[in-house]
């Protein structure tokens, strides 16, 4: 007998082995018709069932399956019983229309947003096409977010041509949400362009308490500051779900870090998330969920009394967020409160509704940290968790500085760099590259006085310091990128920077060596020329 393979038909798998499981149970049964009945091969089964014959003593056939005999129950008076959640098993419930969750279910979700980007667009769309037809259309135009954000200043041709690719698919797509990019000579003759995809994301008003967002990019997981489920996934899912809008996934557990103790002056989310990590490793929450509380969190700011203080709370939770990837995490995630509502304001007119941990909710650990007592880190080649005190590097010579990419290139780690640069009033002494993560950001730079300093903005204090112009907006050289592409590490060099992974080639040359670093951290290093604690420059 030939059974078909779930792989034929690729949109009916799960319903495939749905039918699967009941032939093979038909196909045991006519086998227990073959046998005499015979159950002990089974005992289990065995146990569960009783099997009359007919008294004939040639007759194989099985006249009756019953299960056996058992008292009678009385009627529940508690009604029914629901388990409690966590913050994550309750999106993932919502999403997949399902009353009850539990860790290691799996389920299919509809997708409230789906973004891709440059690398991983076009791969995404043409799978969609090759699955689901030439002339196919997307499930939702509106729910499709595309963003060019990682190799767009260069000369690359082939970079260059993903970009086109891109506008080619979404101009077919009528996709709403293309933020495009034609003049890369001058972005801002693009009003459309944005920059950075996760900050883009936050600022375009597209992360919502509640929903669940999937992403081209593992670091999707940074709108999880929002109170939704977001996570990374391959363009294989991502051209599923442009067809259907869903995905099928497996509820992650649940990692609990509760962080209290008031926030020293010198420490920023970077220096927290760092601990964590070097805390439980880079594979400490493979595949789990990291849901993130405390009055720390609930109060993280750069220190600033000024109107960005909303911004700069939220971006904070951004940071804490962003990098639990590089601690396996299937997502990161923060309840949401007024200071999450009030930045949501006038950025998105459609409802959500946030959902927050039952007090009863299980989680696998719980790790709770003081921060009053941690110190600035840095995580040193070639791991995010090879965590190490600032002040114990401080013999490490660098050879340049680089602060920018989702993790630390939002508008509070600029205003952060800005203060300590001000506060010493020296000029670095290596090159400092800057890059702002979006349009806004780099206007922000420009525009917003830095407070505390005399009426400065970051630009100002950038070039008193000797810093680089900052850049166009976008990855840069976070992820290495064409030789051509700016702040590329293209010799064996020591950089600190304020990205989020340090692996060797992350930002070009192999033998480069990256230490991870706070925007404090970083900017107190490029002032001395080695790893330098910040608090040599904000006591």
């Amino acid at each position: 007998m030939t059974l078909l393979k779930p792989q034929t038909f690729p949109i009916l798998g799960a319903h495939f082995l749905l039918f699967h499981g009941f032939l093979c149970s038909f196909l045991q049964l006519s086998y227990f018709h073959q046998k005499d009945g015979d159950l002990s091969a089974f005992p289990s089964l065995a146990s569960s069932f009783h099997v009359q014959k007919n008294k004939k003593r040639n007759s194989r056939e099985i006249v009756s399956v019953m299960a056996p005999q058992q008292s009678p129950r009385s009627r529940s008076t508690t009604g029914s019983v629901k388990t409690a959640m966590t913050m994550t098993e309750k999106i993932l419930a919502r999403a997949s229309e399902k009353p009850q969750l539990s860790p290691g279910d799996n389920v299919w979700v509809n997708v409230d947003i789906l973004m891709t980007h440059d690398v991983c667009g076009p791969g995404s769309f043409a799978i969609f096409k090759k699955e689901f037809g030439e002339k196919a259309k997307v499930w939702d135009r509106d729910k499709i977010v595309v963003i060019p954000d990682h190799y767009i200043f260069t000369n690359d041709k082939r970079a260059n041509r993903n970009v086109d690719t891109l506008r080619e698919y979404c101009i077919e797509q009528n996709i709403k949400y293309f933020y495009d990019i034609k003049d890369l000579g001058n972005f801002k003759a693009n009003p459309d362009y944005k920059g950075v995809c996760h900050v883009a994301l936050a600022q375009e008003g597209h992360c919502r308490p509640g929903e669940v967002l999937l992403g081209t990019d593992s670091h999707t997981c940074t709108a999880g500051a929002f109170g939704q489920f977001a996570t990374g996934i391959g363009i294989t899912d991502a051209g599923f779900v442009l067809g259907t809008g869903k995905s099928l996934l497996k509820v992650p557990p649940t990692l609990r870090f509760v962080m209290d103790g008031e926030m020293p002056n010198y420490l920023l989310a970077k220096d927290l998330i760092l601990q964590i990590i070097g805390e439980i490793s880079v594979s400490g929450a493979t595949y789990k969920s990291m849901e993130f509380v405390g009055s720390t969190v609930e109060s993280l700011t750069v220190g600033f009394d000024c109107f960005t203080v909303l911004t700069e709370k939220m971006e904070e939770r951004m940071t804490l967020c962003n990098m639990v990837i590089e601690a396996g995490g299937k997502n990161g995630v923060i309840p949401p409160d007024s200071t999450t509502h009030k930045y949501l304001e006038d950025k998105t007119s459609l409802p959500y509704e946030p959902v927050y941990s039952d007090a009863k909710a299980r989680f696998l650990s719980e790790y709770r940290f003081d921060v009053s007592n941690l110190e600035p880190l840095v995580a040193k080649p070639h791991s995010p968790d090879k965590r190490a005190l600032a002040r114990e590097c401080k013999d490490v010579k660098i050879d340049r500085v680089y602060i920018g990419s989702c993790t630390g290139g939002k508008t509070e780690d600029f205003l952060a760099a800005a203060k300590v640069f001000h506060a010493s009033g020296k000029k670095v002494k290596v090159p400092t590259f800057l890059v702002p993560a979006t349009q806004k950001v780099w206007m922000d730079i420009y525009s917003l006085p830095v407070p505390g300093c005399g009426g400065k903005t970051c630009s100002q204090i950038f070039e008193e310091a000797g810093c680089d112009t900052p850049a166009s907006p976008s990855c840069s050289a976070c992820m290495g990128g064409p030789r051509d592409t700016y702040a590329r590490m293209n010799e064996p060099q020591v950089c600190v920077s304020t990205t989020n992974r340090n692996f060797p080639g992350r930002m070009g040359h192999k033998e480069g060596q990256v230490y991870l670093a706070s925007p404090y951290t970083a900017a107190a290093s490029a002032l001395r020329g080695y790893v330098t604690d910040p608090r040599e420059f904000l006591q």
